[in-house]
């Protein structure tokens, strides 16, 4: 009867919380309606008027959602932090007894050294909080090319033998990657799954402390009626100035969003897809993703698969948690501007998928808004972009309103999109419109300041706030052009334009984007800017001066792209105190570590670039040790005859004629059958010298120099 009436009083509590929280999204947007609708109706209606009304409407609802967010975040963090979230569930020092986990990481061409130094804090972490004997690691790789594979193999049996790993960490690489990273878990729920009750998934560039995950499966066992926690990954480790612009806003702006999103949510809240806790029963129950109708990109497998899992995940009746406060929780951002365009790109198509998911039967309101917000994210990009298309449009169409003598009278009136209208009311709208979008930053700057101690770890309060500043400025120029990139990206998925799987680029050089690049990248949307901008200026001066702060964006993104994403400018801002973050000033241990190895790693390369491009292909051929783990590792598998031929000639090949004539798809074919893994190397130690390629005796004499390097030191 207790449980009962727990659940009731919670139930009518989340209920109260989202009827005000909607009810202000809502008051808002009908308040910003009013107004927009007063401004352009004066003179009467036409069906551009009504167009501009209806865009405007859904922009401004999906501003308002955000900022809505930020207040009621602000409320609960002022009001000393949300008795009702899934980490006040279990007290600071209880930790009851935890359960067989996995801990799996999907790779696909990542940094080698990266991935399974990462994989080492991560270990050594766990291994502090006495509790490793719950936990396995899962290496579950996709890469498709020879020598990520093999260094993927040295670095893991390396891995297990320095810190004892044999049994606790394991590598598995796939035959054939379906369906991406989504299939690769699956793959494994499938054949390992049932061995585990929880399952925790790392992307390549996460780490999570040893007590992080500890707290996480304590979660879980505290809540049998939890089915995925969700945390809240801190960006760490830039290096351009572009990447830690995007650390220091995360890390400064996310706790108010955070939650906010916590206060409405409950315990129907998202999933990520890393840097989480799955129950894996129900997951591998209720998580399958269907196909979606027609082909890809819009319809096929389902790209973005984390929210699609967090919707099936509540349709089940399993609770899904976002567990902000837990600390020790970390992954990596793209370094330059280009770089996060090619990811948004990716994302861009999955988003657009959920879509079709928005009226599935079955899924939860909750479920259906998350859907909804992911799917805006990227579609109101374009919107806006067609919002003052229209503007410009009407400007052009109906020119300046009359004034009399040639002069306006400024004491009482304005121009707003090509209209003569009266200041109070244009004043209001743009005062609110602005409001929404930058007092949340001011209140995030505001609580960090009235906490004790907080605004020291970000540098002190001067640089907080003027790194704060400059992050809004520099934003201010950076949110046209991405609107740009999403816009096109919007367009190009819905005319059918698929988007390839292909690694994240990760850290940064000195380097940063070349000229070309950029301007191949942002070459169209400059000469967009300077033409869109000529023309306003030409036919409307008072409308160009409104639009200036989105031509000034699309006209400069060659040169700020290219000085965003310099590591020495980005280093050079660090040493003067400006985007500092906690885990730079107060790094954690598992961080300052993985640093310190990563320098030790990357010092050492192997030694003639000759070899450098097929080391890989090399060591499982001549090095017997590798060549004995490899062939380990493969799944043993009899080709036809026709097939055995064709490995036949291939081998010959690659022995007399090196491996410069061959494919990436010719190497990864011999790499994968086991008998002419052993044939390669047995005939290449047996074969006469005279019998070799040139290659392969420059490869035999400098063996014993690459066998004397250190096997952990993989090259980038």
């Amino acid at each position: 009867m207790r449980l009962f009436l727990n659940e009731q009083m919670n139930a009518g509590r989340l209920n109260r919380r989202r009827f005000a929280f909607f009810s202000a999204i809502f008051g808002l947007t009908s308040l910003a309606t009013w107004f927009m609708a007063d401004l352009l109706w004066r003179d009467g209606i036409t069906g551009l008027e009504l167009a501009l009304l209806v865009v405007f409407t859904i922009l401004f609802a999906h501003i308002a959602a955000g900022f809505c967010t930020a207040l009621v975040g602000f409320y609960v963090i002022n009001r000393g932090g949300d008795s009702s979230r899934i980490t006040a569930t279990l007290t600071p020092d209880e930790v009851p007894p935890l359960a067989s986990t996995a801990i799996v990481m999907p790779v696909f061409n990542e940094d080698v050294s990266r991935v399974f130094e990462g994989l080492r804090v991560v270990f050594r972490s766990l291994q502090e909080t006495k509790q490793l004997a719950h936990f396995d690691f899962f290496v579950l790789s996709d890469s498709n090319q020879p020598n990520q594979w093999i260094q993927e193999e040295v670095a893991w049996l390396e891995l297990c033998k320095q810190v004892g790993g044999f049994g606790k960490i394991f590598y598995r690489k796939r035959r054939h990657s379906i369906n991406k990273k989504a299939g690769n878990v699956a793959d494994f729920l499938r054949r390992w799954g049932r061995g585990y009750r929880y399952m925790i998934v790392l992307d390549a560039d996460s780490i999570m402390t040893g007590r992080a995950l500890v707290q996480l499966v304590a979660l879980m066992e505290k809540n049998p009626s939890v089915g995925l926690i969700q945390t809240a990954p801190r960006i760490v480790n830039g290096e351009t100035l572009f990447a830690r612009m995007q650390s220091f806003a995360s890390r400064l702006y996310s706790p108010l969003f955070l939650a906010g999103l916590n206060y409405w949510q409950q315990h129907e809240g998202n999933f990520w897809g890393h840097n989480a806790v799955v129950r894996v029963q129900p997951f591998i129950e209720h998580c399958s993703l269907p196909d979606l109708p027609g082909s890809e990109p819009f319809g096929g497998r389902i790209l973005s698969h984390d929210f699609v899992e967090a919707a099936l995940m509540r349709q089940a009746g399993w609770a899904v948690w976002l567990a902000a406060e837990i600390d020790g929780t970390y992954e990596e951002g793209p370094p330059t501007l280009i770089d996060s365009a090619k990811r948004d790109r990716r994302w861009c198509q999955g988003n657009m998928q959920h879509a079709w998911l928005l009226a599935t039967r079955g899924f939860r309101p909750a479920s259906r808004f998350h859907l909804l917000m992911g799917v805006m994210g990227y579609v109101s990009s374009p919107l806006w972009l067609l919002f003052m298309i229209l503007c410009t449009i009407r400007i052009f169409a109906r020119g300046m309103a009359p004034m009399e003598g040639g002069v306006a009278r400024l004491a009482d009136t304005t121009s707003i999109f090509g209209y003569v209208v009266h200041v109070p009311e244009a004043l209001t709208l743009f005062a609110l419109t602005m409001l929404l979008i930058f007092l949340p930053k001011i209140i995030s700057v505001v609580v960090t300041l009235g906490q004790d101690g907080e605004a020291e770890r970000f540098g002190g309060k001067t640089r907080l706030v003027g790194s704060a500043v400059l992050e809004t400025l520099v934003s201010a120029l950076l949110a046209p052009v991405n609107m740009i990139f999403n816009a096109k990206f919007v367009l190009s998925t819905l005319l059918g334009q698929g988007v390839s799987w292909v690694t994240q680029k990760r850290g940064g050089d000195d380097d940063g984007t070349d000229w070309r690049e950029a301007i191949i990248t942002h070459g169209g949307q400059t000469v967009f800017g300077v033409v869109w901008g000529v023309s306003a200026f030409i036919l409307s001066p008072g409308f160009f001066w409104w639009l200036s702060p989105v031509l000034a964006g699309l006209t400069l993104s060659i040169p700020v792209s290219i000085l965003l994403s310099k590591a020495g400018l980005g280093r050079g801002a660090r040493a003067r105190g400006i985007f500092l973050t906690p885990e730079e000033t107060h790094p954690p241990y598992e961080l300052k570590r993985l640093h310190q190895n990563l320098a030790e790693c990357y010092r050492h390369l192997p030694p003639l670039k000759l070899l450098r491009a097929d080391y890989g292909l090399l060591q499982a051929v001549l090095d017997p040790y590798v060549n004995a783990m490899h062939v380990a590792l493969l799944r043993q598998r009899r080709p036809g005859e026709e097939a055995r031929e064709w490995f036949a000639q291939l081998r010959g090949r690659l022995l007399h004629d090196g491996p410069a004539k061959f494919s990436a798809r010719e190497k990864m074919a011999l790499l994968m059958d086991a008998e002419s893994m052993i044939w390669l190397h047995r005939e290449l130690w047996r074969c006469p010298a005279e019998g070799l390629a040139e290659w392969w005796r420059l490869a035999m004499r400098q063996y014993n120099v690459l066998t004397t390097a250190p096997t952990t030191a993989l090259y980038r």
